[in-house]
């Protein structure tokens, strides 16, 4: 019988891998666009379509089902009008359109999805998540496979390196590692820098017991100056990504509005996420669902924040803080149920972690000594002091004071492996 059970097991993979070879290349469609808007309104606008040479996601798991993200993108077979394709992401326009900037004046941000490059014509849409938490469909283009201004010409061309490698990239998580403000002659220094990340990465549960499901690979690409800019205190250096801090003038969070320079550069890896690794020892970071994370090399606590900001990038997880100064004003709206796996504010509270909990544990959790050890519902999180409530009393997606990441988390953590590796 076990045999029997391996064997269909077999099969069952076979052909949802031979459903991939006869729907896709193993190339990636991009697709870029502008996303413009203010605190209430949002038009999207077509930029343009690229071919690029690799393709690191899984040939089994095409259809998202968690349903995670600000924003989410479907791919239809024209003909047939079935899904073959769908995945959840998030953008800095989303995070954007919550700051008092975004009341005051219109703006555009430059913004990507990338699917596997279909075999055959097929249309995107573009969903928005409302302030219901419902997707509604905001835009949709059709790529017809014999567009002769699709384009396969790459733009910024460098050599990639591996740093960890496990195998086959459409069964494994891929990492692709994006230098920012590191000169020619600090190339060894953002390689070694590569290996700390890996490290550091590997030496956190539960990435330290899946090592095996992870390539990790580099690019080598130098910046003209080291660092990256602060403009607060009048640094501006010309870098590869055009990243800095005080993103959204918020002093920590290093971002960069530069999408295309991004995705040019992560073109030459396969990769399923992006993580740029800024030359800087300033502290800050920051990092999008689906989209990219950022960390920078050699603060004290660089370690802590590649994991914090990866576990934002890769699987969803919500800031559980409230104490830290933001630039965002009612980020979560206390009447609907977060989308991250880590959040809730009560309102759909069934959909989270409720049959994790104790039975004897009060909901929600007094913040009490009592309970610091045991998973509860404490109060406080995703940037507000009241009316959303996180996991544990901390976590990795809280401070750094412990070095563990809370069941929930972990658990989220774990399924977001499992569904690109297996």
């Amino acid at each position: 019988m076990k045999n029997l059970f391996l064997l269909l097991f077999l099969f069952a993979n076979i052909s949802l891998f031979a459903q991939f070879d006869s729907l896709f290349y193993n190339k990636t469609l991009r697709l870029d666009y502008y996303h413009t808007g203010d605190s209430v309104n949002e038009f999207y606008s077509f930029d343009e379509l690229k071919i690029e040479p690799f393709w690191g996601g899984s040939h089994i798991n095409l259809i998202d089902t968690f349903n995670y993200g600000k924003y989410f993108f479907k791919l239809f077979d024209l003909n047939s009008g079935s899904l073959i394709y769908s995945r959840g992401y998030g953008t800095l326009f989303g995070e954007w359109q919550t700051t008092d900037e975004a009341k005051k004046t219109l703006r555009s941000l430059s913004e990507t999805v990338v699917m596997p490059l279909p075999k055959k014509d097929a249309r995107i849409v573009l969903y928005s998540r409302n302030r219901k938490g419902v997707f509604e469909e905001k835009f949709t283009y059709v790529y017809h496979t014999d567009d002769y201004f699709v384009s396969p010409e790459r733009r910024l061309v460098y050599p990639s390196f591996d740093i960890h490698i496990s195998g086959d990239p459409a069964k494994k998580v891929d990492i692709v590692i994006l230098p920012e403000g590191y000169t020619n002659e600090q190339m060894g220094l953002f390689i070694n820098d590569c290996k700390n990340f890996a490290d550091s990465l590997f030496s956190y549960a539960p990435y330290s017991e899946y090592a095996d499901r992870f390539n990790i690979r580099g690019v080598l690409a130098p910046s003209p100056e080291a660092g990256s800019d602060i403009p607060a205190d009048s640094v501006w250096e010309k870098t590869i990504l055009n990243t800095s801090f005080y993103t959204f003038d918020s002093e920590r969070y290093c971002m960069t509005l530069d999408d295309k320079s991004v995705r040019d550069l992560a073109a030459n890896a396969p990769y399923d996420q992006i993580y740029i690794l800024v030359n800087s020892s300033k502290y800050g970071g920051g990092a999008i669902f689906n989209y990219y994370s950022v960390s920078v090399n050699s603060n004290k606590k660089a370690g802590q924040i590649f994991v914090h900001e990866f576990g934002h990038g890769f699987a969803g997880l919500g800031d559980e803080y409230y104490t830290s100064s933001v630039a965002y004003s009612e980020f979560y709206p206390t009447d609907v149920e977060p989308w991250e796996p880590n959040l809730t504010t009560l309102v759909a509270f069934d959909k989270k972690w409720k049959n994790m909990l104790d039975k004897k544990t009060p909901v929600p959790t007094p913040d009490k000594k009592k309970y610091r050890n045991t998973l509860g519902v404490f109060e406080g999180g995703g940037y507000a002091a009241k009316g959303v409530y996180r996991p544990a009393y901390d976590c990795l997606m809280n401070s750094f004071k412990g070095h563990k990441f809370c069941p929930v988390c972990n658990k989220a953590i774990v399924e977001m492996i499992k569904f690109y590796s297996e």
